[in-house]
């Protein structure tokens, strides 16, 4: 299945890149000639398939980045190239030619431009989500959790951007504050260099900081990334549980890249679970199997409501829940699209963003 995908991939990055050839000779038409429209072409397929194959060699994190982005820019210019189509029917109705062909040719760009800025603002800035419920069992007294999840804290998002996030949950005033995995991007190395710990150690709460590992998480770097956050005074719940101040059973539960991760039934045998639940897990793959467990928060993250569109799309169509919040049964089961993001800065269609939940008990 994944070589399918993979080679669907590469075909639609092909048929891209002769969208970009196209549309690169369209836009230079007045000052190139026929053989500078074949250069253009050519050169857009180099770069494409110049990336590709660096990432069958494997030749670093580096040429994942640039490919992503070059991702990016293809599907941009296949939006503006569908924007200025429609902007010619409109425009063709009353503009002469040339004034026309002269205004299409610099709204292109500028639209294209237009979409970088807009992406990533939305990586960077991080909207407040409030969700209130109310579970089937007794709590005492009112719970507001924190929820942020995908860090995948890196040398593209840092100790900024976690101050950022501490001042959010001390505004909020949370009493918990739970982080559902990819903390870090696969590795330590940007985290040590930056020394993000301080930053790290500003996320508190009453009730304390729980974390679980990610698929980013698990890329032969567990361990260390493990030891970091826990130095930084956040308790990471490996397939494990612990009782909070006597009135909650907080169970983390790592990704699914860890094959000897158990079952969550395993997780909440011999517990507690009269007291309310809050499940951390990942991906929210197993959310209908959950929705018959006694578990009554479930905080997820992983698909980053696709990133970029038309990804949310796909991600819909392969999850029951791919983003927000929907109750199954007593469970109530969130979706987040992330604090951080993936590969690159850039975000269409979905947004940074941090969960506030307010939960009420039955008296």
């Amino acid at each position: 299945m994944r070589s399918v995908i993979f080679v669907a991939v590469l075909l639609v990055m092909q048929l891209f890149t002769f969208g970009l050839g196209r549309s690169l000779q369209w836009l230079f038409a007045p000052v190139i000639g026929a053989r500078g429209r074949r250069w253009l072409m050519g050169a857009a397929f180099l770069v494409t398939n110049s990336l590709i194959a660096g990432l069958l060699l494997q030749l670093g994190h580096a040429v994942f980045r640039w490919t992503a982005l070059w991702m990016v820019m293809l599907l941009f210019v296949m939006y503006a190239a569908l924007a200025t189509f429609l902007l010619y029917l409109v425009l063709r109705r009353f503009m002469p030619q040339k004034p026309m062909s002269r205004s299409l040719r610099l709204f292109a760009p500028l639209f294209v431009l237009g979409l970088f800025g807009v992406a990533l603002y939305n990586a960077y800035t991080p909207v407040i989500r409030h969700a209130e419920i109310s579970i089937n069992k007794k709590l005492g007294q009112p719970l507001r959790i924190g929820m942020a999840s995908d860090m995948h804290l890196g040398i593209l998002f840092g100790a900024k951007r976690l101050d950022e996030l501490a001042a959010i949950m001390n505004r909020e005033k949370v009493d918990i504050i739970l982080l559902p995995g990819d903390l870090m991007d696969d590795n330590v190395i940007a985290y040590r260099a930056e020394n993000m710990r301080p930053s790290l150690e500003k996320l508190r709460a009453p009730l304390g900081v729980y974390a679980t590992l990610g698929n980013h998480d698990l890329f032969g770097h567990e361990r260390e990334i493990y030891e970091e956050v826990t130095k930084a005074g956040i308790r990471v719940l490996a397939n494990e549980s612990t009782v909070v101040d006597n009135r909650l059973l907080v169970v983390g539960r790592n990704d699914d890249l860890d094959k000897k991760r158990p079952a969550t039934a395993e997780l909440l045998k011999n517990q507690n679970t009269t007291l309310p639940v809050l499940l951390l897990d990942h991906r929210p793959t197993d959310i209908e199997t959950h929705a018959k467990l006694p578990i009554d928060v479930q905080v997820s993250g992983h698909v980053h409501n696709g990133q970029v569109a038309p990804a949310n799309l796909i991600v819909r169509l392969l999850n029951r829940i791919s983003y927000g919040y929907e109750q199954i049964g007593n469970g109530h089961f969130f979706v987040t699209s992330g604090y951080g993001f993936w590969g690159v800065p850039l975000r269409l269609g979905s947004q940074s963003e941090v969960w506030i939940i307010d939960v009420k008990g039955q008296p």
